[in-house]
């Protein structure tokens, strides 16, 4: 497979920033030759990686970037969503701890993961457990 870098963005870990990573792919997308279909599909398969990473960042209870890489080979679009703790956040005032009690729903979880399945040709998550280091793949081919 011979991969050629596209682009890299790096985005705080919040909803805001999720349509500038889109954009991002869409405009790549386009250029390889995804069909539109294939561009929203991708779109939404990414959004839902990016909220499935945010979820991710919040359960660490840290502030956190998303690292996103896009890449082209022969035949295909890849996406990489790699969730990244920042060590550059702002210190909290004194007193003002700051706790994540969202747990992520295994089953909601897994609803996620079917749907990313559902509108790209590949997804591959993958979860560290001793770190919460969080890393997504998709692949959209390139039709024909």
């Amino acid at each position: 497979m011979a991969k050629r870098n596209l682009a890299e963005l790096k985005i705080p870990a919040t909803a805001a920033f999720i349509p500038v990573a889109k954009r991002v792919a869409h405009t790549l997308g386009g250029q390889l030759g995804l069909s539109l279909m294939d561009l929203d599909e991708l779109s939404i398969a990414l959004t839902q990686a990016c909220d499935s990473a945010i979820a991710a960042a919040e359960d660490l209870g840290s502030p956190a970037d998303l690292k996103l890489t896009y890449f082209a080979t022969t035949r295909a679009l890849v996406v990489d969503v790699d969730l990244m703790p920042t060590t550059t956040a702002l210190p909290l005032p004194a007193g003002k701890a700051v706790t994540h009690a969202t747990r992520v729903d295994p089953e909601l979880q897994r609803l996620a993961y079917e749907m990313i399945r559902c509108f790209v040709d590949d997804f591959r998550p993958v979860i560290e457990p001793r770190t919460g280091h969080v890393r997504y793949r998709m692949v959209k081919h390139l039709a024909g």
